[in-house]
């Protein structure tokens, strides 16, 4: 062991110079054969990519940093590993361009070739004060104390569990719908957790959903489903893409939206969101813990 104890006995050689052969793509398909659902049904939607530790150099040699937002788009045919896309990042730091529309355009092409995809790339000043880069809530309500009535324990599981989302509660005294019947449901959470299928690491996300439907969402069902990806070993884009499905089969939407923010690992926070139609693909956004 190092000096540094069990932290110190991993270390990671950050490239130095421009190194587009380290981003690695990893197959969409992998996640969606594992759903087993109508796979071109998980390709409407958008997975947004924020990084936050964007710098290069001017053609003086002054360091230059921003904010970026990555769009991929859902049709593309692969994702992106997180952590070769940080050392991606990482590699242009001393890399001299001679305007901000020169590092976009790189990004772009590097970025779409790594995914075969189309990729959108913004990158933004840190003094920007858009709307869009400003923090902003979910919409509709918090269901996070929806089991706070509840007298049993909730279980870890493995693996995400859809059944979860027909069972009724147990020694609920009261359960709240999440609307009226003629309204569309609004809901979100805070409480969604997942583990890296390549470190094994936790990711903690925000997940919202919009639905219009004629069955009844019961709130403590929906969270203990959502409890149920504690466990589980699912990449960002997959978890919201099993989402979508599993809501998608069990309460048959005229329309649906699920989009998830997760908190930033490595200076870079993922954002997937699918929708059952394009016009209901909302804008891009951040939240508190981003």
């Amino acid at each position: 062991m190092s000096i540094h104890g069990i932290l110190g006995e991993q270390t990671t050689d950050y490239p130095t110079t421009y190194s587009p052969e380290t981003l690695y793509p990893i197959a969409r398909s992998l996640g969606r054969d594992t759903i087993g659902w109508q796979a071109n049904k998980l390709e409407v939607g958008v997975d947004w990519w924020h990084a936050f530790e964007m710098s290069w150099l001017n053609t003086q040699g002054v360091s230059q940093v921003a904010m970026a937002r990555f769009s991929i788009a859902a049709t593309s045919a692969f994702i992106v590993e997180s952590k070769s896309l940080k050392l991606y990042l990482n590699s242009i730091n001393f890399t001299e361009f001679a305007s901000w529309d020169e590092v976009e355009a790189l990004l772009t092409k590097d970025l779409s070739a790594c995914v075969q995809g189309e990729v959108n790339v913004e990158l933004f000043d840190l003094n920007n004060k858009e709307s869009e880069l400003l923090i902003t809530q979910p919409n509709g309500i918090c269901i996070d104390n929806a089991l706070a009535d509840s007298a049993d324990k909730v279980a870890l599981t493995l693996y995400p569990d859809a059944s979860l989302l027909q069972s009724q509660p147990i020694n609920i005294t009261q359960s709240v719908p999440s609307k009226e019947s003629s309204e569309p449901y609004a809901f979100y959470s805070n409480l969604l957790r997942s583990n890296c299928p390549v470190t094994n690491q936790p990711d903690w996300g925000t997940l919202a959903v919009e639905m219009s439907s004629d069955i009844k969402v019961d709130d403590a069902s929906m969270l203990r489903y959502i409890l149920s990806f504690r466990q589980h070993n699912g990449f960002h884009e997959q978890c919201v893409e099993q989402i979508f499905a599993d809501l998608s089969e069990v309460y048959q939407p005229t329309a649906l939206m699920v989009r998830a923010w997760y908190t930033r690992r490595g200076g870079i926070d993922i954002n997937p969101c699918r929708v059952s139609n394009i016009s209901l693909l909302p804008k891009p956004s951040r939240l508190i813990r981003q």
